[in-house]
């Protein structure tokens, strides 16, 4: 059966690719970040600040949210665009990685995993069939087949089973996933770790099976930098030029960066939020951790040419006053304006691309990285 596509490639540079991807509840310009709103909420900010800030598509995950509120409530209240106010595309993982890292005395077996919930031990089951009646219960535009990512180093032949199983549990989420309706998505997810043999296994496996898209899984889970860029240089040629890719839980401002340049399309991280509650910053100068004594009598701004407000109108003296004494705002602060910098990110890199001159933009925003921030006379 042919596979719908949403997805347009509207021009390229090198590898790096611009396009856009039409949802149900709007479009998405890529590449595109997706900002990391768990439970239903993101932490620390408003849905305003991050509509504001640029982004068109917000991520939301499954595993939480079938265990509180629970998505049948959720789709007795309209959805989860409805339920958050959100309103726009939104995207939502299997629960998958989930399982595997927060769940306890969970069991895998080839119908799916049973799982007992960190919250209060209750007893759950997780299917691929049921992964995909919960996104369709949250009404989330992107769904995900449900996969066993495992997390690196692992031995050749666990990452093989689970790359395997992850294909099996995927043909079923397709399967699941065929009454939806029309301009909704569901992406494969390519796994097999760290052996290029398997990652290329797990993507025409995928290719076979046919999905609106692609998803490069099982990578920043403990890996060097220069193994996940690998096996994206695997994947990535593989995979359709006329699907989106999406690389899933990355990540740093140069990972993205560096990632873009191999040719994928979509990202999303907890990283601008939880660096955030942290008194860490992203700018164009770099990560500044704002929690240093050095910023104490720092009348400046962190960016004043930044095109987010607090960047510029906030002196890193307050900031850090608010971080060291504890103060909510200071979190709050520091993740709007992370979530802002992520998305200025993003928007240099389409122009970029757009314009033909992504080299040049990303030899320049390291560059810039890497001066650092410069100390006040």
């Amino acid at each position: 059966m042919t596979v719908a596509n949403h997805f347009e490639l509207l021009g390229s540079n090198g590898a790096a690719r611009l396009g856009r991807l039409t949802t149900p509840h709007g479009v998405v310009r890529t590449p595109a970040f997706m900002p990391v709103g768990t439970i239903g909420a993101m932490k620390g900010l408003h849905w305003r600040e991050v509509r504001d800030a640029g982004a068109d598509i917000v991520l939301g995950n499954t595993y939480h949210l079938m265990l509180r509120p629970g998505a049948e409530r959720i789709a007795a209240l309209g959805g989860l665009q409805k339920f958050t106010t959100w309103n726009g595309p939104m995207l939502t993982d299997s629960g998958g990685f989930q399982v595997m890292s927060l769940a306890q005395l969970r069991k895998v077996t080839e119908q799916g995993v049973t799982f007992r919930s960190h919250i209060d031990g209750a007893k759950y089951e997780l299917t691929p069939e049921r992964a995909v009646e919960i996104q369709r219960l949250l009404n989330s535009d992107i769904a995900m087949q449900l996969d066993e990512c495992v997390r690196l180093p692992a031995e050749p032949v666990e990452i093989e089973r689970a790359m395997q199983l992850s294909l099996r549990w995927a043909e079923r989420s397709k399967r699941a996933f065929e009454s939806a309706p029309d301009g909704y998505m569901l992406f494969g997810i390519a796994q097999g770790g760290d052996v290029p043999a398997l990652r290329h296994a797990s993507a025409r496996g995928l290719i076979d099976i046919g999905f609106h898209g692609y998803a490069i899984g099982g990578l920043a889970v403990g890996e060097p930098q220069e193994v996940m860029l690998a096996m994206i240089e695997e994947v990535a040629p593989i995979l359709p030029t006329d699907r989106p890719r999406y690389l899933m839980g990355v990540g740093t401002p140069e990972d993205i960066l560096e990632a873009v340049a191999r040719g994928v399309d979509m990202f999303d991280c907890v990283m601008p939020t939880r660096n955030g509650r942290h008194g860490m910053a992203f700018t164009r100068h770099g990560q500044i951790n704002i929690r240093n004594a050095r910023h104490q009598d720092d009348p400046r701004p962190l960016d004043e040419e930044s095109p987010w407000p607090a960047a510029r109108n906030y002196s890193r003296a307050y900031l850090h006053h608010l971080v060291r004494a504890n103060e909510t705002l200071g979190a709050m602060l520091l993740s709007e304006i992370n979530i802002a910098y992520y998305q200025t990110l993003m928007r240099g890199i389409r122009a970029a691309i757009e314009a033909g001159t992504f080299e040049e933009f990303r030899v320049a925003t390291k560059e810039g990285w890497a001066k650092g921030d410069i100390a006040p006379r």
